[in-house]
């Protein structure tokens, strides 16, 4: 600011003091005409934090709201009632048309084969000629989906998806085997609208008709199959009273029938859990984003003042108090953060639109293409609150500037005086913005645990920044220049230590964090399980085959060791006589829905220990249930308590005798609820079998022959390959990992940003250093090993630090969120702390390369 404009204003200063906020008001705009340099990292980072909260609110209310808005395509109907193992009786299917339009569909795992022999797992879904009562079942051709099912011919129609096609090396026309039918591909589906009910895909999906399905021998007693009947209004779709209405009249008519009811408000129970939870995650990355554009938001207000110190002494001379002063910068503060936050709602709205373009096929996106004002009311809010309470500490500065620094060259002197107005204005500020967090989060204690973390954090790394700067001044005095002028920029006033520890160090303990989980996920799944894991799971084995069915595995792999079990499905429907939709929401509330695997056995099970209890005795009068022990202790149930099953439409309630451990990470045959035999006596149901070959085996070709065998003989048992399984499982994880990765890079960049941003703040004192130290007889390379041996001792020091709070982060997230063994992977850790280190000293020789070529004449002539 110039001489001539600040005295202009001197006499309005002086002469109108009740006016002091609007002068305020006026002469930070006259400044901030000037342009917006120095505030680059400041918009950047206000800008990224606020975009990814106001994208990440944005998407999740789009898609929630498209679940809504699409929620009778993605049921099937109004209302769905399903089934596991059987169809409705004739009651209960009568029950439901009298209600209203009723379509039938049947899922189930199958293998598919080709005429040369070869074979795939497929999603097998059986439809009626109702099918689908809402949205499209699209194909791709001209003729319509359901009259290329109905078509006559010598085989039986089947439409595929293209990964199909792609699998087989089929195409359309061509023949292929179902269970005891023979197919060929009449279409291939572009959109099957109620997709999303049905899970984790294993295999493509192949539709047929019902009427082919039971032609096709692969629905049998117990065999395990999915039955759905969906419902439409007679009249259109029905008022929620009418649902209400019909879902209350269902369970009173039937109460023990064992359906699952769901109605067009609960559509993709899984999908809306599962956008609630990345919303959660996606949060913490824009809060973190947030915070670490906070620490740039300090360091640039910091800088931006610290070259407005002359500027500040004029006013003050002329007479303008501290108050007006502060409020002249403060003002323009705000007027920065709402230009940042608005860039930042500008991307954040136009997110959901552009994401929707990409998850068309995927996902229920037609409500992404609006605009959600209270997802972006929110992100405005995070951003002007982090701008506020990061800046106020750092505003403290022109507070304090006294009218002599007019007249002397103290840019980096002291401020004197109390800082406590400050200090509780940080504090109200800070505890706002917490407040903020946590009370907007979808998981509040998550957010409180999150915002306790983020401030000991930063606490403990002042803590190390206080704690170098300490040893670097009691170190002895080397006689080598390089290391005392390094050691000496460490601790002497005004030193880059507090803020470049404090940005490093976040980065490095979010990169250490991310690095370790990834690894730690993908060797829990790509290491450790297959060594244990069996090669296949057998299902749908019926009790007439089961004989023939192990002397044919016996003989195809006799090295192999083989397992069966007998295999029902139940959903728990109450505890200790309390609904399961009224038992406390635990960690292991997932038991209570849903369908879970059951089994029967006279003796305990080899890959379990009973640690309470004990197992039942051959003579056992009542029916006992044995409970894995985990479980139990999350749920609140132990010894003594009752559980009530229904299984085949039928309640049976057992007594836990005993609780037992479960290997679930073995993939072996687990069950959450193992009971005494008496309980299912009579019962029909099919059988499932394991076969593991001996650890470190190269089982690819044995394995092959195997299934060739098993599905010559035996074509309507389902043969899982667990390798096919566990690649699908780590496609999906692949795919979350990556989503993560993606978020977090956010923050990682917001995190470079504020480095470079701090290192450019100190360029101002760089090049006076430098040009002192040029005049006194340094040479340029003398001073660039001082500042980058100084850059390396700083960068050295906050990676000790993020190699140590990342780990233990990762340690915490892995363990006690995600459930995961945690193990330290040296090579990744330190990797990425190497990568980071690297980059902090790039970034400051860079800086100073700058700084050392800058003329010794012109810079001493303006100090």
């Amino acid at each position: 600011m110039s001489i001539d404009r600040v005295t202009s204003g001197a006499t309005a200063i002086r002469g109108r003091p009740g006016l002091k906020l609007p002068l305020a008001v006026r002469f930070g705009m006259r400044e901030l005409r000037g342009g917006l340099r120095g505030f680059y990292v400041f918009l950047a980072c206000i800008a990224l934090g606020t975009a990814t909260i106001a994208a990440v609110n944005s998407l999740a209310y789009g898609l929630s709201d498209g679940i809504a808005a699409e929620g009778q395509s993605l049921l099937g109907g109004d209302v769905s009632f399903s089934f596991i193992h059987r169809e409705a009786n004739p009651d209960e299917e009568r029950f439901l048309r009298d209600r209203g339009a009723v379509s039938v569909a049947a899922t189930l795992r199958a293998m598919a084969r080709m005429p040369d022999g070869n074979q795939t797992l497929v999603e097998l879904k059986g439809v009626d000629g109702a099918y689908p009562l809402y949205g499209e079942l699209r194909v791709s051709g001209d003729e319509p989906a359901q009259a290329l099912l109905s078509a006559a011919g010598p085989r039986t129609p089947a439409l595929v998806e293209a990964t199909f096609l792609e699998t087989t090396g089929l195409a359309v026309g061509d023949p292929f085997t179902l269970g005891r039918l023979e197919a060929t591909v009449a279409g291939v589906v572009e959109r099957e609208p109620d997709k999303l009910s049905g899970g984790i895909a294993f295999g493509p999906r192949v539709m047929i008709s019902t009427d082919a399905l039971s032609a096709s021998g692969l629905v049998g007693t117990g065999s395990l199959v999915r039955w759905r009947y969906r419902l439409a209004g007679p009249d259109g779709p029905m008022a929620d009273q009418a649902l209400a209405n019909l879902v209350a009249d269902a369970k009173e008519a039937f109460p023990s029938a064992g359906w699952r009811i769901e109605t067009r408000t609960e559509a993709a129970p899984g999908l809306r859990r599962s956008i609630d939870q990345f919303a959660q995650f996606l949060t913490l990355v824009g809060l973190t984003s947030l915070a670490v554009g906070g620490v740039g938001v300090a360091n640039a207000v910091r800088a931006y003042l610290a070259g407005k110190r002359r500027a500040i002494a004029m006013f003050r001379s002329l007479g303008a108090s501290r108050r007006t002063v502060t409020l002249l910068y403060f003002f323009q503060i705000i007027v920065l953060a709402l230009i940042g936050v608005g860039i930042g709602l500008l991307l954040g709205a136009i997110a959901p639109p552009v994401a929707g373009v990409f998850l068309a096929d995927l996902l229920p996106v037609s409500a992404l293409f609006a605009i959600f004002p209270q997802a972006l009311i929110l992100a405005a809010l995070y951003g002007v609150a982090t701008a506020i309470a990061f800046a106020i500490w750092p505003l403290g500065s022109a507070y304090f500037v006294r009218p002599t620094a007019l007249f002397r060259g103290d840019t980096d002197a002291p401020e004197k005086g109390s800082r406590w107005p400050f200090v509780v204005a940080t504090a109200v500020a800070g505890g706002l913005l917490a407040a903020l967090a946590i009370f907007a989060a979808y998981d509040r204690w998550l957010a409180f645990m999150y915002v306790l973390g983020a401030g000991a954090i930063f606490l403990l790394l002042r803590i190390v920044a206080v704690g170098i700067v300490a040893g670097a001044r009691a170190l002895p005095r080397s006689r080598r220049t390089v290391i005392r002028l390094a050691v000496a920029n460490i601790h002497r006033r005004g030193a880059l230590t507090p803020t470049v520890t404090l940005s490093l160090g976040l980065s490095l303990t979010l990169i250490v964090t991310l690095a370790l989980i990834d690894a730690n996920l993908r060797q829990t799944l790509t290491s450790r399980l297959p060594d244990a894991a069996p090669s296949f799971f057998f299902i749908d084995i019926q009790d007439r085959e089961k004989p023939a069915f192990l002397q044919t595995l016996a003989k195809a792999a006799p090295d192999a060791d083989v397992q069966s079990q007998p295999m029902l499905r139940g959903r728990i429907v109450a505890i200790n006589g309390t609904s399961s939709d009224e038992w406390p929401e635990t960690e292991a509330s997932w038991v209570l829905r849903g369908d879970r695997g059951v089994t029967y056995a006279q003796d305990p099970p080899e890959n379990g220990t009973v640690v309470a209890g004990a197992w039942w005795s051959s003579e056992v009068k009542r029916n006992e249930v044995s409970f894995a022990a985990e479980l139990a202790e999350e749920l609140g149930v132990g010894i003594g308590d009752t559980i009530r099953v229904n299984v085949l439409g039928r309640e049976v309630e057992a007594t836990i005798s005993n609780l037992r451990t479960v290997e679930w990470e073995s993939l072996s045959i687990n069950f959450v609820m193992i009971f005494s035999p008496n309980v299912f006596a009579g019962a029909p149901h099919a059988h499932l079998a394991t076969l593991t070959y001996a650890d470190g085996e190269d089982t690819e070709a044995k394995e092959l022959a195997v299934l060739g065998e098993v599905s010559g003989k035996f074509p309507t048992v389902t043969a899982v390959r667990v390798k096919d399984a566990l690649e699908t499982v780590n496609g999906v994880v692949s795919d979350l990992a990556l989503a993560i990765r993606a978020a977090a890079s956010v923050t990682l960049f917001a995190s470079i940003l504020v480095l470079a941003g701090t290192l450019a703040a100190s360029h101002r004192s760089r090049i006076y250093d430098a040009v002192i130290l040029k005049t006194l007889g340094a040479r340029r390379r003398t001073l660039i090993l001082a500042y980058g041996l100084e850059y390396a001792l700083l960068g050295l020091c906050a990676a000790i630090f993020g190699l140590i709070a990342g780990s233990a982060a990762a340690y915490v997230v892995a363990v006690q969120l995600m459930e995961l063994s945690f193990v330290f992977v040296p090579a990744v850790a330190l990797g990425a702390v190497v990568i980071a280190v690297g980059v902090t000293v790039g970034l400051g020789l860079i800086g100073t390369w700058r700084a050392l070529g800058e003329e010794p004449a012109r810079v001493l002539r303006s100090i």
